[in-house]
């Protein structure tokens, strides 16, 4: 029997139901540093990459922006993104090369938002974005192999190891 796929974006708490290891080594990866670069479409299509904070709250990769910010028009625009974990102070990336793409989709339900205000105090205004995910990758060393980790949704997890 072929494995069932999807191309449907999934959330961060069904990514993590799916691939509970992999999801805690990510989230652990994007925990190490407060700032990572996003990466969204222009007008005309072209990329526009800039700097971020991903939080982690009820179930869900949240992306939060200042008003009116470029990236935040972007994925109004388009909800297509990618964001790139900080790979950190030296070349070494001993936890690995972390990055996950997918859409973005703004929150705008009261309740929602007054529960993140008061859990994360942000400053204010902002505007909140849910990751719905498409792809999952983590690249990585383990002795002298390259091991590239990918995860899309309705798919296992793919391991692929290199020397």
């Amino acid at each position: 029997m072929a494995p069932m796929t999807s191309s449907s974006p999934v959330s961060w708490d069904g990514f993590a139901t799916t691939e509970p290891d992999f999801a805690d080594t990510v989230q652990r990866r994007f925990r190490l540093y407060k700032h990572h670069v996003l990466a969204t479409l222009r007008k005309d299509g072209s990329p526009r990459v800039t700097g971020l904070e991903a939080d982690f709250r009820f179930g869900e990769m949240l992306l939060g922006m200042m008003p009116d910010s470029l990236k935040a028009l972007d994925l109004r625009r388009d909800p297509r993104f990618a964001l790139h974990a900080n790979p950190g102070p030296d070349a070494e990336m001993n936890d690995g090369d972390v990055r996950v793409s997918g859409r973005a989709v703004e929150i705008t339900d009261p309740e929602v938002i007054a529960r993140f205000i008061e859990e994360a105090a942000p400053p204010e205004p902002f505007h909140l974005f849910r990751a719905e995910l498409t792809e999952v990758v983590r690249i990585g060393l383990d002795n002298d192999e390259l091991v590239i980790q990918s995860w899309r949704p309705g798919q296992p997890l793919r391991t692929v190891r290199r020397k």
